[in-house]
């Protein structure tokens, strides 16, 4: 049997549900018009963005990591959180025991007003800056200045559309920033200041995924969310089947048909777009919303 998509199966559902975990992806960022990690062609500059992203690329090049990363910082800044962010926020309000996990680096989900508490930032923030240094723990948290320093302009001008941006231009020579006009630690006074997001080959934050099991383990879930991600990485992957195993109906928003592979008679699929389909999907508990994202 295939799984439900009726939405006012679920509404009454969603109504009569107390514990909430909903698991986010990529796909609720997309209708703010997010260009994808790895950007137009798959690659930034002539690199692959994977290997952008890892403690050994920065120690080589600071300078080239952080040009990638506030150029994705300045687009971030750019988009505005969609109705599926805000759907969300107001849904961890309405629900005292809701808890929100993203995939998302891109800030849009603080930004909408979803309530810090209610919300863990599995791979970090693109807007927090932090101390390379291992023996120092500085971050600046939620910085929203773009660009984030003065060397950095370059990744935050806009041009016309259609134009080719010489950021992205890999046959134009890359801005030549010297390392001691970057962001330096304010705390310890000899690091870096790197991207507060977790790169390949670093662990999660310990803390963060303790208090998301012990959230887990306090009793039965109602309602295992999971939005416009395949959820195929871990610890990510594992948090469906945590849910599943503590008595969650899964319901799935995404518009890759395939995504719903694995669901059973029970569980939710509503293909489409998390910004469209969340707001209705919550209108049973949040109330009407206007195009814009807010409750009428």
């Amino acid at each position: 049997m295939p799984p439900r998509t009726s939405i006012e199966e679920f509404r009454e559902l969603l109504k009569s549900s107390n514990r909430v975990l909903a698991l986010c992806g990529a796909g609720l960022s997309a209708a703010s018009g997010l260009p994808t990690f790895r950007g137009a062609g798959g690659l930034w500059r002539n690199h692959e963005p994977t290997s952008l992203a890892t403690p050994t690329a920065f120690k080589r090049d600071p300078a080239l990591v952080w040009l990638f990363y506030a150029w994705r910082r300045h687009m971030a800044l750019k988009a505005n959180p969609n109705r599926g962010h805000y759907a969300l926020a107001e849904l961890a309000k309405k629900k005292d025991d809701f808890l929100c996990l993203t995939q998302n680096v891109d800030g849009l989900s603080p930004r909408a007003g979803h309530p810090e508490a209610k919300l863990k930032l599995l791979h970090g923030s693109i807007l927090d800056n932090k101390c390379f240094n291992d023996n120092c723990d500085y971050i600046d948290r939620n910085n929203l200045s773009d660009p984030v320093c003065p060397a950095l302009a370059p990744a935050a001008e806009d041009y016309p559309p259609g134009q080719t941006i010489p950021l992205l231009d890999p046959y134009v020579p890359a801005p030549s920033i010297k390392v001691e006009d970057l962001l330096h630690c304010p705390q310890c006074k000899t690091g870096l200041l790197r991207p507060g997001v977790v790169w390949f080959n670093e662990p999660l934050d310990k803390q963060m995924l303790a208090d998301i099991d012990n959230w887990i383990l306090q009793g039965p879930i109602d309602i295992m969310l999971v939005v416009g991600t395949a959820a195929v990485v871990f610890p990510a992957a594992g948090y469906t089947q945590q849910a599943i195993d503590q008595g969650a109906i899964v319901a799935v928003v995404n518009p890759d048909p395939e995504s719903g592979e694995g669901l059973i008679d029970e569980d939710f699929f509503f293909q489409g777009d998390a910004s469209e389909l969340l707001p209705k999907l919550f209108e049973g508990v949040i109330g009407k919303m206007d195009e814009h994202g807010k409750i009428l």
